[in-house]
């Protein structure tokens, strides 16, 4: 699997040079500018390249290195930051970091995605790379409108098929419910007896993962509404039950390839290994180490210390597993020499390297990057059975989705294995008080998603559900007064190069379009 994204990029390339080279129609085609079109390219390979942009942008990591990690992994304080330039970790706003994920996902990610889909609309021989298209188009978006807002959905990447150059910006509402429409539509029509898919990074072609992937997806888009729009939440996680994720073998992920370079390597693992100096002052965060501590939590196991213990970008091959040993950085530190402000103030400082960091297998340049797991999945439908006594029991599902957040583990690599009898005993031993329960589920939500580095999805839950209880940090002239942000703010660009939708947008943001701003599902 892990040479399937060069291979699969490299098919289309020589499937281009061969047609244009052996065709009787050799001059027609090399003298028609437009001779190349949906009509006679396979789009599994636009598919492939839609699939790796959303793990993040091929230009150095620039949307993952910003909004992932700079920005949603420190506000969540699943990490922290002393460097400077890390401005989510102090609530600073520095707007070309916080438009990176707008900048480079309509660039790399909405115009393949919709360009497949409209290119395999009413094609029979392509009907489920048109299905699956749908299904990546929602996800995507998804992420999109999560992190801004209301956003350019419906004329979005539409310049070529539309003639649309000035797209309008959807309500997120809007968004949301085409979002559970595609969705409820795709799953249905998607054939495990039809085309296949050459093209498919996630789960190399297997029709019926990608059925289950789809109502995974549907129950977490649904369950986004359950402040705004419970009925919805409730009629699309309804559909959802019994069709989701089975198990751990169902996680969607990303394998990445060393081999092609930036294109295909890990965007996490580029940040921490070819950034400025993320390797040595990036850390897990105190609120995540003591939360793991709290309870004796084997996945401690992703945090290690003294793997960087000076700024040399040479991994300490004797770097610390034991538990034990484990701490985290308290966020809004910095290096300033300010008292109260420097790490150096931190009750518990030794040395920098001694503060706990991701385990090496999970900054490797070939390490997954995970789009949506069984963990996640079971978490939600526990929720789901605890609000409106659907889908089974809430404990049972809480249960698995703990077990599943501590085995999962071993698809970093086997040093990250936790046997199935460490992960039985530690559910067992920490079972759903339903009293608490909402809680609960959510601080199990937010630890999975950090341990998968999907930060977005943790800030996302962390919004919607309030848990876990942090305390926020009120760094000097930070941008929100000591909250925690709530939104990106739109790009300024579009003021000059979408001006009139731009600004209806902006004004139309509940508090303003700000990093205190409120999309629609965040109702306060």
């Amino acid at each position: 699997m892990k040479k399937n994204i060069k291979s699969i990029l490299m098919a289309g390339v020589s499937t281009l040079l061969m047609t244009t080279s052996c065709t009787k129609d050799f001059v027609e085609i090399n003298t028609n500018p437009i001779a190349y079109s949906s009509n006679n390219f396979n789009p599994n390979f636009v598919l492939t390249t839609a699939q790796l942009t959303y793990a993040g942008s091929t230009d150095f990591a620039y949307d993952t290195w910003r909004a992932n990690l700079i920005y949603s992994s420190t506000m969540i304080q699943g990490l922290a930051a002393l460097s400077s330039y890390w401005a989510g970790d102090k609530y600073m706003l520095t707007p070309w970091y916080t438009s990176a994920y707008w900048e480079r996902a309509y660039d790399e990610q909405i115009k393949r995605i919709v360009d497949v889909v409209e290119s395999t609309r009413g094609k029979e021989e392509y009907n489920n790379v048109h299905q699956v298209a749908r299904i990546w188009k929602a996800l995507a978006f998804e992420r999109i409108t999560d992190l801004y807002g209301d956003v350019p959905y419906s004329e979005a990447g539409m310049g070529y098929y539309s003639s649309i150059l000035y797209p309008k910006f959807d309500s997120q509402q809007f968004i949301y419910q085409d979002i559970l429409k595609e969705l409820d539509e795709a799953v249905v029509a998607l054939d495990a007896s039809g085309d296949a898919l050459t093209g498919d990074l996630v789960y190399a072609g297997d029709i019926n993962k990608w059925k289950r992937f789809g109502y995974t997806l549907m129950l977490r888009a649904a369950m986004r509404l359950t402040k705004v729009d419970e009925t919805t939440a409730r009629t699309y996680v309804e559909k959802a039950l019994n069709n989701t994720f089975q198990g751990n073998d169902d996680n969607a992920k990303i394998i990445h390839d060393i081999t092609g370079g930036r294109e295909t390597q890990n965007r996490n693992s580029q940040t921490f290994l070819d950034g400025g100096q993320e390797h040595y002052y990036v850390r897990w965060s105190k609120t995540f180490i003591d939360f793991l501590k709290a309870t004796n939590d084997p996945r401690l196991k992703v945090a290690v210390t003294n793997l960087y213990p000076t700024t040399s970008t040479v991994q300490n091959a004797a770097f610390v597993t034991n538990a034990a040993a484990q701490k985290g950085l308290p966020n809004g530190k910095d290096l300033s020499g300010v008292a109260g402000r420097d790490v150096s103030s931190d009750p518990d400082y030794t040395t920098i390297g001694d503060y706990s960091q991701p385990h090496p297998a999970m900054i490797e340049r070939d390490a997954p990057t995970f789009v949506l797991t069984y963990a996640e999945s079971e978490l939600l439908l526990a929720e789901a059975a605890l609000k409106w006594g659907i889908g089974g029991s809430a404990a049972e599902h809480y249960k698995n989705g703990v077990k599943a957040s501590i085995t999962y583990l071993s698809q970093w690599g086997s040093a990250l294995t936790v046997s199935e009898t460490e992960a039985e005993a530690f559910a067992n031993a920490h079972p759903l008080v339903i009293a608490s329960g909402p809680q609960q589920i959510a601080e199990q939500y937010w630890v999975q998603t950090c341990t998968s580095f999907n930060f977005y999805e943790a800030w996302s839950n962390w919004r919607r559900t309030g848990f876990p209880e942090l305390t926020p940090v009120n760094y000097v002239n930070n941008a929100t007064n000591g909250t925690i942000p709530r939104r990106f703010p739109y790009p300024t660009a579009e003021e000059s190069t979408n001006p009139e939708n731009y600004r209806a947008a902006s004004a139309a943001v509940s508090g303003g379009d700000l990093l205190t701003g409120r999309v629609w599902w965040d109702a306060q």
